[in-house]
């Protein structure tokens, strides 16, 4: 089995990445958003990232994108400036194969290298067992339950929070 190599995004990768959350859009709970939008919005969105300087990164196995994940702004006020969040989708064809960790531990360095120390993980459907056990296995803790916030595929979709410190932490002034 090829193995899984992380890479910085390129503008080419727009379109396997549109694939991909498109089908988490139309087929999951991960992401809220309920109708997929189109390459040209989400290059907009990575574009947007990379401005900030935060990681927009692919997985591929065997040249081809198997996922992807970014870095945003956990919140945009000020105070929030150290912290935030993360976003990891897989083709669901490479499901179990360790896309998502090999993503997400990338993801964890690049974020503490520009400087934050602490990541939250916004997922989707308290029923995720796949991302809540990427995120513990990779150190998150549980933060939080926001029961029934969202309404997709005719049902009541909670949220849950995960958190990690990055470096230090909030053991010391940044």
């Amino acid at each position: 089995m090829p193995a899984v190599v992380v890479r910085p995004s390129r503008a080419e990768d727009i379109d396997a990445i549109q694939a991909i959350y498109a089908h988490h859009v139309l087929h999951g709970l991960a992401s809220f958003e309920e109708v997929p939008p189109d390459a040209a919005e989400l290059a907009k969105r990575r574009e947007a990232i990379l401005a900030q300087g935060l990681p927009y990164l692919v997985a591929e196995i065997g040249g081809r994108v198997a996922g992807y994940a970014y870095a945003s702004l956990y919140r945009t006020r000020s105070a929030y400036r150290y912290t935030l969040e993360d976003s990891v989708y897989v083709d669901d064809g490479c499901r179990g194969r360790g896309v998502g960790r090999a993503l997400l531990t990338r993801l964890l360095a690049e974020c503490e290298r520009w400087g934050a120390r602490q990541l939250v993980a916004v997922i989707g459907d308290s029923g995720n067992a796949g991302s809540i056990g990427l995120h513990a296995a990779l150190g998150f803790t549980h933060a939080g339950l926001l029961p029934a916030v969202g309404f997709k595929h005719g049902r009541w979709v909670d949220s849950v929070l995960m958190q990690r410190p990055l470096g230090e932490g909030g053991r010391t002034l940044p």
